[in-house]
């Protein structure tokens, strides 16, 4: 069969696990930077349960690994942690394509981050081929991913959702013509992005929404983008004993873009504290200075009304999930939605709006309002605040879905079966390797 057919749904693997060797791959996997490092995390895990042996490759900041999973740091010049960027280049970079290329796009505007770590992480995986069944790809989407496929090395790339729809809100909220152009040079890596997705014989993504935007975006047919749901470790969110702190609500900002839609909370909650003095934010994440955000909170004297946590462990996560009445996703587009979900899991309640999977995640099991919409937000905030009956009914609902749809046990078996599918389709015939120079 030839590797752009379709894999069909009904995977033809047996039932019984194959131990195999994978390589997991993550330019930036830091979990309290994105949500990127929590999937490489969990998903690491899932598989090593499995019986796979997994090494994740990763560039800085790195991840949180459990024990048997091995990390192989993949170094860069880790341009956005320089507190002067300028000063970092050194006679030993203009040794290296990938070094004069990551600090020439920083100090022009760019993001190179994809395309090195991309370079790099090939350049190893070709020195150690003999160490990996599979490579697996977590949104990098470089063109290392091609040299490996064209090297005859097994190579899936999951695809969370297409960045395009982040640039586009991004040039949105900008009111210079100067700065809008500034965000498109930013994001000008997705056009490689796009390139390579186009070229990838087999790619994964997280829903039915993501699938079709992959298709809208991307131009990658829809049969063949395979859906394999994310996972919330279950055992770790979960309903504690902690008592709710009465007017709490919680939501998770892990990048101040407009595509989280946190302006429209903020201007939700300036209408709530009118009718509910006690109505308090926790917000998982922080706002840069002079940003729109920022600037909503001081328009509207909300500094007092907010707390701000970065950085936090797991456990104090759950704790905060538990000891709130509310939380809220008001993103303007989500591929999955992975705060939504472990907030169900520890059985608080959830507010989303409408846009990509969110509807997807939540079901019938939560409050869904209009994205971009703070008069909406604000009445599903004040109900649920004021409602305990529906508030409760909430909690049950969302904690007895996510048990029944979302586990990174089911993840890591459906990864485990398309890669096995993988390696039935991956004849010699169809991948002659190629003699490849990095």
């Amino acid at each position: 069969m030839n590797l752009h057919e379709p894999i069909p749904e009904s995977f033809s693997a047996s039932s019984v696990i194959t131990p195999r060797r994978i390589a997991l791959l993550g330019y930036r996997s830091d979990p309290h930077v994105g949500g990127q490092g929590i999937y490489l995390k969990y998903l690491s895990r899932a598989l090593a349960k499995l019986g796979h042996t997994v090494d994740v490759l990763s560039g800085p900041p790195y991840p949180e690994l459990d024990d048997n999973i091995r990390l192989i740091k993949i170094p860069s010049l880790d341009l956005y942690a320089s507190a002067d960027p300028m000063r970092e280049l050194r006679w030993k970079h203009f040794l290296s394509v990938s070094d004069l290329y990551e600090y020439g796009s920083k100090m022009t505007g760019g993001f190179g981050e994809p395309y090195v770590f991309s370079r790099r992480a090939a350049k190893y995986l070709l020195k150690h081929r003999s160490n990996y069944d599979i490579v697996h790809d977590n949104q990098c989407l470089g063109h290392g991913l091609i040299t490996l496929q064209k090297a005859g090395i097994p190579v899936i790339a999951t695809i969370h959702h297409p960045i395009t729809r982040d640039r586009n809100l991004a040039v949105d909220a900008q009111d210079h013509w100067f700065m809008k152009l500034a965000t498109k040079r930013w994001y000008r890596f997705l056009s490689m992005q796009i390139k390579v997705s186009q070229k990838l014989h087999h790619v994964a993504t997280v829903s039915k929404q993501s699938q079709h935007d992959i298709f809208n975006e991307f131009n990658r047919p829809q049969e063949n983008t395979h859906i394999v749901a994310n996972g919330i470790d279950i055992d770790t969110f979960k309903k504690l004993s902690e008592e709710k702190i009465p007017g709490r609500i919680i939501s998770t900002a892990s990048s101040d873009q407009p595509l989280k839609g946190q302006k429209y909370l903020l201007l939700a909650l300036a209408a709530i504290i009118k009718k509910i003095p006690a109505a308090h934010l926790v917000l998982i994440g922080e706002f840069k200075p002079g940003s729109e955000c920022a600037q909503i909170i001081d328009q509207h004297q909300l500094k007092k009304y907010i707390t701000f946590r970065s950085n936090i462990s797991t456990q104090e996560l759950v704790k905060l999930y538990n000891s709130s009445c509310v939380a809220v996703t008001p993103s303007l587009y989500e591929g999955f939605g992975l705060p939504a979900a472990e907030a169900m899991a520890c059985a608080t309640a959830v507010i989303t709006t409408d846009a990509g999977a969110l509807p997807e995640i939540v079901g019938n099991a939560g409050k869904i309002v209009a994205a971009g919409d703070e008069h909406q937000l604000s009445l599903a905030i004040e109900e649920l605040l004021t409602n305990t009956a529906k508030r409760h009914y909430l909690e049950v609902a969302g904690r007895k879905r996510i048990e029944q749809h979302f586990s990174w046990h089911n993840c890591a078996l459906e990864f485990s079966k398309l890669y096995e599918t993988m390696l039935e389709h991956y004849s010699e015939k169809s991948c002659t390797p190629s003699n490849i120079h990095i």
